[in-house]
């Protein structure tokens, strides 16, 4: 069973989603379960979580509403204010969607390199457990010494780092974001997705071989039970399509047992979300 723990869906709004930029263009359109199906199809994939690319309310109740259509959307990350003061009251509310697997806030994108550790936002994170609600990390490599304090603070709360946290792949940097990944897998309730990468480097260029090292470090430091196989459809295909995603990772793994392929590509996610 193959599941894609990261994927989007939206219907493009120019204002919405600003962050697709001129380079992005090819992906300034609608996305639905309907155009993913067939990828699913051609790529044999059972399953996907679906992430939020908005932090709205409604971001949430749309993913839940595409949910309740698609059987095959296994799971979905949504966005709360995990700020808000009334956080308590809208988890409650959110847990009754069997669905609904955990939260996500787009943190790489907060100019405050300790975004993460605000008492504010911890407080929220806090409520999190009680309700057995997962935290997607979306961060840049600058921001990785303030995960590492943030997910020491919360030893029974389930993380996965989105991305590999980004390493800047087009430019070669590699050395700092190695030390604090390696650091940050040493909690044992932290899983990565390795997705999104062939972003990170450059769109037209990239290479294969290009990403064996980031994924030498993510695979030796969490180990095959706590990574994700993701593929970050439909921004993926800025850079590549899915196919070529989901080889970058196959190939990768292919010299580990069928049974550590098959958690990575599948069981995993279905552990960490309680699909």
């Amino acid at each position: 069973m193959i599941i894609d723990s990261h994927q989007h869906f939206w219907k493009y709004e120019a204002v919405k989603h600003s962050w697709i930029d001129e380079d992005m263009k090819v992906i300034r359109r609608d996305f639905l379960p309907e155009d993913l199906a067939k990828v699913y199809q051609q790529n044999n994939i059972d399953g996907c979580v679906a992430v939020q690319a908005d932090q709205t309310l409604e971001e949430t109740d749309f993913l839940l509403d595409l949910a309740s259509k698609n059987n095959f959307i296994k799971g979905i990350v949504g966005w709360v204010d995990l700020r808000g003061n009334d956080i308590e009251t809208v988890l409650k509310k959110y847990s009754k969607f069997d669905k609904l697997k955990g939260f996500r806030h787009v943190v790489q994108g907060e100019a405050d390199h300790n975004f993460l550790l605000r008492p504010d936002f911890l407080r929220g994170i806090s409520a999190l457990e009680k309700h057995n609600f997962t935290y997607d990390i979306l961060v840049f490599p600058h921001q990785l010494l303030a995960v590492l304090e943030f997910v020491k603070r919360f030893p029974n709360q389930k993380f996965v780092i989105d991305h590999i946290a980004k390493p800047y792949i087009k430019d070669g940097f590699f050395e700092g974001w190695a030390v604090l990944m390696q650091e940050i897998a040493k909690q044992e309730n932290v899983f990565c997705k390795v997705s999104g990468i062939i972003t990170e480097a450059d769109y037209k260029t990239w290479t294969e071989a290009q990403f064996q090292k980031y994924l030498e470090v993510v695979f030796t430091a969490f180990g095959t039970d706590r990574i994700l196989f993701g593929s970050d459809w439909p921004v993926c295909l800025v850079a590549g399509n899915y196919t070529q995603v989901k080889e970058l990772v196959t190939n990768f793994i292919s010299k580990y047992s069928k049974k550590e392929q098959a958690n990575i590509m599948g069981l995993n996610a279905v552990k960490f979300y309680n699909l």
